[in-house]
């Protein structure tokens, strides 16, 4: 079953305000000049891409861009065969059947415009330069589309974990940094990953750009965090984010330490030390956000009846447990 995705969201002082934060001493207006020099150097040229999905994920991935140089396909329309660059997905994970549809199939990989040989097939590397040929599909869905991917033949697509978000249309993204993770942690993968990270990083965004396994576990934890928080909001309806974290970090730390070791088990994966501080870390960024439960919690359900049809014990019990309390199941 197809997951939601999440929305993700914390604070950062936009470049102007700490550009005036530097300028109080001689030795911080230098610094101010070497930021300014920085943030000229990330408006370079961004890579031409079309944007499929005209909402505020969308729009503001279309401001990232060069002005007028990017295509906007909104919901419904189709991809043009002779549009340039990658093709940012912005949709909602239950209109991704209707973005392939309205996508040509000639238009789901495309010729490397560095090297021109068409022979060189590939599914995924550091740089869109590595083969002839390139997946030009960009996934920015949260949660577990690993099943879809293999149903479509998508597999190992290009993927982004948008951990930042934008409060309303037309109003610029805030970032995803925490305390735990001052770096930020919006993460890449693919091919178009180098491209990707550019264009967030000219909309004064951090991005990372991960091989397959550091962006597996990241978006593992991602969607222990959603599955964890949402389930233990709704069985405390009116919760957010906040105040799951600080009022019923008990249970969310049950909850959470229980999908880890499911997902642990089932991919043969070892998430790094301190997963739980850093999804609290993270709540605390997002403590305004609403707890509104939607079905987001499938794939760890899915184990739960693999494991029940073979006659063996639920992985997740408790999750069972309160997935049956909201009634949901």
């Amino acid at each position: 079953m197809v997951l939601k995705a999440a929305v993700s969201v914390t604070s950062l002082p936009s470049l102007p305000l700490r550009r005036r934060f530097l300028h109080s001493t001689p030795s911080s207006r230098s610094a101010a000049r070497r930021l300014a020099r920085v943030s000229a150097a990330m408006a370079t040229a961004v890579q031409q891409a079309v944007v499929v999905g005209g909402g505020r994920v969308g729009r503001a991935l279309l401001a990232m861009g060069s002005p007028g140089a990017d295509v906007l396909v909104g919901r419904g329309e189709k991809v043009p065969e002779d549009a340039p660059g990658p093709i940012l997905v912005c949709t909602r994970n239950d209109d991704l059947d209707a973005v392939l549809e309205n996508t040509p199939k000639s238009r789901w990989r495309g010729t490397c415009p560095h090297n021109s040989s068409p022979s060189s097939v590939f599914l995924w590397s550091s740089s869109p330069c590595a083969g002839g040929r390139l997946d030009l599909l960009v996934f920015f869905q949260n949660g577990m589309l690993d099943p879809w991917f293999e149903s479509k033949g998508l597999v190992d697509a290009n993927q982004v974990l948008a951990y930042f978000a934008v409060s309303k249309l037309g109003e610029p993204p805030v970032d995803g940094i925490t305390d735990t993770n001052p770096e930020g942690l919006t993460a890449a993968f693919g091919t178009w990953a180098p491209a990707v990270a550019a264009r967030l990083q000219n909309g004064g965004l951090t991005c990372k750009v991960l091989e397959k396994e550091a962006f597996q576990k990241q978006m593992l934890e991602k969607l222990i965090w959603i599955s964890a928080f949402m389930l233990v909001g709704a069985r405390h309806p009116g919760a957010t984010v906040g105040v799951v974290e600080k009022d019923y970090r008990c249970e969310v730390a049950s909850l959470m330490a229980e999908l880890a070791s499911a997902a642990t088990a089932e991919r043969g994966l070892t998430f790094d030390e301190g997963i739980e501080e850093r999804l609290c870390a993270y709540s605390r960024a997002v403590a305004h956000f609403p707890t509104a439960f939607k079905w987001r919690n499938g794939w760890f359900y899915s184990l739960t009846e693999k494991a029940l049809a073979a006659g063996k014990p639920d992985p997740c019990p408790l999750h069972t447990a309160w997935l049956k309390e909201i009634k949901v199941i």
